[in-house]
């Protein structure tokens, strides 16, 4: 008899590889703009391909970043059950950031947060939009708004009944803030660049 967990493991792997996808930098090569990690914050981002001008690229990659943790949850669900969705969702997130052909060095996570909620509640995505929305409106920083819609999200998978989905996006909460690290000592300093700001 398969152990329990091998099932789940295979499934955390699956979703490493979904996750592990680094569109930015595979659109921008194939755009011929080299590698986005030379430019910018380094990051493979939506957010630092756009500092190459290219919006529709940028847009592509955060498409892309996002659907990836969805594609993941939905084959999980779908040929392993709920279980299997979970792990394809924690590993989709972790292999965004630290895609092991990268050197572990990866994306910060938002879009592909936002893709594993879809995919396993995507109630939960009107949530951090509009938390998102609103904190960015009233603040201009998308990187605080990002953060604080992260944090939103479990709770209100909590107040949802939903308890192991609050449990797993606490976690990839956690792991986001930790990837933002750089952003929160700006916003505390007060230099972290605003929506629209140029330069």
């Amino acid at each position: 008899m398969t152990p329990d967990w091998i099932p789940i493991a295979l499934w955390l792997g699956i979703g490493y590889l979904f996750g592990a996808i680094p569109f930015g930098l595979i659109l921008t090569r194939f755009a011929g703009l080299g590698d986005v990690r030379a430019i910018g914050s380094g990051n493979i981002g939506a957010t630092n391909v756009l500092r190459t001008g290219r919006k529709g690229l940028a847009a592509a990659t955060l498409l892309g970043d996002a659907l990836k943790g969805t594609a993941a949850v939905l084959l999980a669900s779908r040929l392993g059950g709920p279980e299997a969705a979970l792990a394809a969702g924690l590993g989709a997130f972790l292999g965004h950031l630290f895609p092991v052909w990268l050197g572990f060095k990866g994306g910060k996570g938002v879009a592909t947060f936002i893709g594993v909620l879809l995919g396993l509640y995507p109630l939960g995505v009107l949530v951090f939009a509009a938390v998102w929305l609103g904190l960015a409106f009233l603040l201009r920083y998308s990187s605080a708004s990002a953060l604080a819609a992260s944090a939103a999200t479990p709770a209100a998978l909590w107040a949802f009944g939903q308890t192991h989905l609050a449990v797993l996006f606490c976690v990839l909460a956690l792991l986001l803030w930790w990837k933002h690290a750089p952003n929160i000592r700006r916003l505390a300093a007060g230099t972290e660049g605003r929506i629209g700001q140029k330069g």
